[in-house]
């Protein structure tokens, strides 16, 4: 049996998802931690033995029954739950987008293939028609609309999403086949399917047709593996479409490893490469690629924590950010899920640390002191989003007990412990 302990849950991450779920807020004060969950996610398989055939990876059975049964009574969790319906019930009547949508042509002419232009890259004003001056942190507004595919990749995402928790929520297979739907047109249907690869994804004009960085668009892509695990029971996706999705995956799983953009990604010494590694272990158990998943896996420590992360838990490179703040947490988020991923493949990376105390502990201690405290932040931050690490908290609430404090009236809930922020550059 479950026992109610304390601890919240995140937003679901998706920038039109997050907004809709903006103005839940509560204590969601009795809930258990993770280490009396009897869920266990094993291998390739997931969550599946205990979530009644769901094959998810980073969404919890136990979290979300807990969730599901609290709704009737608890107000705050009602809200979310309310608005979290009003973005399902839009997605469903909404046409189906894909890669076919854009007015620009990617470099390659196939329309097929995966095109957007880097966030924090501007033309030069003294010559506008030459190559783009990079501005960090400030946001290109090019980059969004139907000239290229971001603003489609994240659409597709959160409405996939949410139709998937409207279904768990509520088992009304109106909301799993609309998921279903959305999920074949941007991976399945031969007249709208994307290629899998990002060749062309945050691409700089004048400079580069594609770059190593567009890699971390895709991971738009992780929710809808977990929404193919939950809307399961309803049978919405057929054994064989299942199976070419998984195909799909592996296909783009290759692509990671072998392509230039991918190999750079992967070599990235910033967030970039540890987005990298959350995608592809994700990507790898979702496709039943296990080798990949566990080599991923095993490198973490060398490659991404001791290479990134310093003893006393800073990360150097994200510090160096015009948003240091939200790029720390940004870093650790996908570090996160790289930990939850890595216990399906029998690893424990939320405890693991060196000899010097490089670990996700020590980094998300050295962020849990600046907790409403951003005016002693000694690092520059141009745009401070609040509650931004009280999510990341009450998510490491879940990992270690009765770690950083009760959470606080306030902090805002959904229906989901996933942190997705597939369109953040």
């Amino acid at each position: 049996m479950i026992k109610l302990g304390k601890v919240s849950f995140l937003p679901i991450g998706l920038a039109a998802t997050a907004a809709a779920l903006s103005g839940a807020a509560a204590a969601f004060s009795e809930l258990e931690p993770k280490s009396t969950t009897v869920a266990s996610c094993r291998a390739a398989e997931g969550y599946s033995a205990s979530f009644d055939g769901r094959r998810t990876f980073l969404l919890h059975p136990d979290q979300l029954r807990i969730i599901k049964a609290r709704r009737p009574d608890d107000p705050a969790i009602d809200a979310a739950y309310r608005q979290m319906i009003a973005r399902a019930d839009a997605a469903r009547v909404r046409e189906p987008g894909s890669v076919m949508d854009k007015r620009m042509i990617p470099p390659s002419g196939d329309r097929h293939d995966y095109l957007s232009i880097a966030p924090y890259w501007w033309p030069y004003p003294a010559n506008p028609k030459g190559p783009y001056v990079r501005r960090d942190g400030e946001v290109n507004p090019a980059r969004d609309g139907n000239g290229y595919d971001r603003t489609a990749i994240g659409r597709m995402s959160g409405d996939v999403q949410a139709l998937g928790l409207a279904y768990y929520y509520t088992d009304d297979e109106r909301y799993a086949a609309a998921a279903a739907r959305a999920i074949r047109a941007w991976f399945l249907d031969p007249a709208t399917a994307m290629n899998p690869n990002a060749n062309f994804a945050q691409a700089v004009r004048g400079r580069e047709d594609g770059r190593a960085e567009g890699v971390l668009d895709t991971n738009a892509f992780q929710p809808v593996i977990e929404t193919i695990g939950l809307i399961a029971p309803a049978k919405a996706l057929t054994p064989s479409e299942i199976h070419a999705l998984e195909v799909w995956f592996g296909r783009y799983v290759d692509w990671m490893q072998s392509s230039r953009n991918g190999r750079d990604e992967q070599a990235a010494k910033n967030n970039h490469g540890i987005w990298y590694d959350d995608q592809i272990t994700h990507y790898a158990l979702f496709a039943r690629r296990l080798d990949v998943a566990r080599k991923t896996v095993e490198a973490f420590p060398k490659r991404r924590i001791v290479a990134q992360f310093t003893p006393d838990g800073r990360l150097p490179a994200e510090l160096a950010r015009t948003r240091s703040f939200h790029y720390s947490i940004y870093a650790l988020s996908p570090a996160y899920d790289v930990a939850d991923l890595a216990a399906c493949v029998g690893k424990d990376l939320w405890n693991w640390r060196d000899d010097k105390g490089r670990g996700l502990r020590a980094a998300t201690d050295f962020l849990a002191r600046y907790r409403e405290q951003m005016a002693a932040w000694p690092y520059k931050e141009i745009k401070p989003e609040p509650g931004e690490l009280d999510r990341l908290l009450a998510r490491a609430a879940w990992a270690w007990p009765g770690s950083y404090g009760t959470t606080p009236e306030g902090y805002p809930i959904a229906l989901t412990v996933r942190s997705r922020a597939a369109v953040t550059p």
